[in-house]
């Protein structure tokens, strides 16, 4: 920037045209006012929102951002916030580049999950910035997402039995509802009595909205009433109890499917995998696993069946070619 050859007393950017201050950047002139005190007011205000720190603007920013989401999304969109604000705590909005959003990206590269999120929602806040006038560009534009390999672990049935036999109670009832209404553990977990319909078990998909019944099965009804059998004859709202009446916690299931995996000897498993075991089984078994999985699009489903069956294949003899003798003909 040159120096200033007249008006110095000014600040940077700031020039006195046709009886009024204005303040000019990259071409755009906006009025302050037309006497130099409310000018020079106007413009502190004007440079205190733009140099605000990011962990305001986050903060501020993810009040729109997670609006109408479901209470899971929102607690993994709260943690990659939380990420964010101490990774850019010095930092202004205009003060985030390009560079820095690779950098970000690089560090959690080992981790495409956390990685693509914490870019995602900082791609967020950089949009609400851009809307606010904040900044004049995203610095998360044209920067590619972490490459997400697709899981193709399969619990296959021996796996799961080792797995329900070091289960408690609870556990091997989680699993055997997870498995056959194919629903992610959150919405295994609420299942309401009022849910038990004479048709089967309604489920309205806290994710995505999509709203389904899985019929009754003879398997499906005896892993019902063995639900309501561990709390005897005190039924709450909820098919499954916590604390409180309230329905139990993921995290409360997921370390005592820890244990369980622990104790029975199987590695790489995740309680999450239940579902995609229940899709591939469930076409496996001639049924329609979209409608099931309650999937919109029929690509998402596709990334959830695990069939390993290994197509047979036939190569060439050492016989002449029919074709090649058709031709010679």
């Amino acid at each position: 920037m040159r120096p200033r050859k007249t008006d110095r007393h000014l600040p940077p950017c700031v020039y006195h045209r046709h009886g009024a201050y204005w303040l000019v950047k990259r071409g755009k002139w906006t009025r302050l006012a037309a006497d130099l005190p409310d000018a020079l007011r106007e413009y502190a205000r004007l440079h205190s929102q733009k140099r605000g720190g990011m962990p305001a603007l986050i903060e501020e920013a993810m009040q729109t951002i997670i609006k109408d989401k479901a209470a899971q999304t929102i607690a993994q969109y709260l943690v990659a916030a939380r990420r964010l604000q101490e990774i850019f705590a010095e930092f202004a909005p205009d003060q985030v580049s390009p560079r820095d959003v690779v950098q970000l990206r690089r560090h959690y590269a080992d981790s495409y999950a956390v990685a693509n999120r914490t870019m995602s929602i900082l791609r967020q806040v950089m949009d609400y910035a851009l809307e606010q006038d904040l900044i004049e560009s995203n610095p998360c534009i044209g920067i590619k997402r972490v490459p997400q390999h697709t899981r193709t672990r399969r619990i296959e049935r021996e796996e799961y039995a080792a797995i329900k036999a070091h289960a408690g109670p609870l556990l091997a009832v989680v699993m055997d509802l997870c498995y056959l209404t194919g629903q992610r553990i959150g919405d295994v977990l609420k299942i309401k009595r009022a849910d038990l319909r004479e048709e089967g078990i309604y489920v309205e998909q806290e994710k995505t909205h999509a709203r389904l019944v899985v019929a009754w099965t003879p398997e499906l009804r005896e892993a019902v009433e063995c639900a309501k059998s561990l709390w005897g004859s005190t039924p709450g709202m909820y098919l499954l109890r916590g604390r409180n009446f309230q329905p139990p916690t993921y995290p409360q299931i997921w370390k005592q499917w820890r244990k369980a995996c622990a104790a029975a000897g199987i590695a790489d498993a995740n309680i999450h995998d239940l579902r995609a075991m229940s899709g591939t089984e469930a076409e496996a078994q001639g049924h329609d696993p979209q409608k099931l999985l309650g999937h919109a699009d029929g690509k998402m489903t596709k990334r959830y069946l695990r069939d390993k069956t290994v197509s047979i294949v036939e190569g060439p003899s050492f016989g002449q070619s029919k074709t090649r003798k058709a031709q010679r003909k």
